[in-house]
């Protein structure tokens, strides 16, 4: 009896050092985590914070190559506004991203909800394909989408589409990827709505418009966060079919304004940080409903 109460006693202790092995080791392994994650912050905020610090410098300050600025000036940004014509680049860059994002909102709601509802002949292989576009570099689709907007390969309505607003925002209003998003999102809603809806004598327009489309908000933000992103951060496009200022975006006006400059890195950084806001802001106004489209839209295989 004595040996059986001091085996268990054995056994006890030794499940009580497992455990504590264990849990000591999921600590280690999330201190390790941590310490990765707050070194990539670092990495990532000190060009932020070095660009706006820059910014509110005196020319003096950079060419010292400080890190703080004495008194900050923010007069900065009212000269690089001036100087580099931002006011023309920024409404330029306003009316192409708006006309982008009603594209693309338009072609992924309808293509998603076509690929995620509704049973075609066909459906399967042409979204495998429609995915296998993602692979494909957008460096490699420049030069036959500059071949369509000169209208070289199929004639265009006005000839040329060059330095105008369709070359700028017609190639960008479809994404596979948006397309994709908003394609598992459609999948998961339960079949018993359509169902009801079949009853009431709903089509798909009417199901997509009065049932998806008032649950699919977050999704929704999600493709025009990324939208958004990539049509303002836009630069070589908009710099290979425009030649003149007419509709040059922001990007491309700070892109000029870098060979005007010259050695004023202050002005630079302002007129950085002037492109940056927009995105800023924007992020942190969706940022709930991009976190919650993320996890939803994942939530499918």
């Amino acid at each position: 009896m004595a040996s059986l109460t001091t085996g268990l006693e054995k056994s006890q202790s030794e499940g009580k050092g497992v455990r504590k092995f264990s849990r000591g080791s999921r600590t280690g392994n999330q201190s390790l985590v941590y310490i990765i994650l707050i070194i990539g912050a670092v990495l990532a905020l000190v060009p932020f914070f070095w660009m706006i610090s820059t910014s509110l410098m005196s020319l003096g300050e950079t060419i010292n190559r400080k890190w703080l600025p004495a008194v900050p000036q923010v007069a900065n940004y009212i000269q690089a506004w001036n100087e580099a014509k931002f006011a023309r680049y920024f409404w330029n860059s306003v009316i192409i991203t708006s006309v982008t994002l009603i594209g693309l909102l338009t072609t992924s709601i309808l293509a998603g909800y076509a690929f995620g509802r509704i049973n075609f002949k066909g459906r399967n292989a042409i979204f495998a394909i429609l995915l296998s576009t993602m692979m494909i570099p957008e460096t490699i689709t420049w030069l036959p989408n500059l071949m369509l907007v000169r209208g070289t390969i199929i004639p265009l309505p006005g000839g040329s589409w060059l330095n105008s607003l369709q070359a700028l925002a017609v190639p960008f209003m479809a994404n596979a990827f948006s397309i994709f998003l908003l394609n598992q999102f459609f999948a998961q809603i339960p079949h018993e709505l359509w169902d009801a809806a079949q009853i009431d004598g709903a089509n798909h327009f009417r199901f997509l418009t009065q049932i998806c489309l008032p649950i699919s908000k977050a999704p929704i933000m999600t493709v025009l966060l990324f939208g958004f992103i990539g049509s303002w951060n836009a630069f070589a496009w908009p710099l290979l079919v425009t030649t003149r200022e007419t509709w040059r975006p922001l990007m491309v006006g700070l892109w000029t304004f870098v060979s005007e400059a010259g050695p004023e890195t202050h002005l630079l950084m302002a007129g950085a940080v002037i492109t940056l806001i927009p995105i800023l802001v924007i992020y942190f106004l969706t940022q709930k409903q991009f976190t919650q489209g993320i996890a939803t839209t994942g939530l499918k295989g």
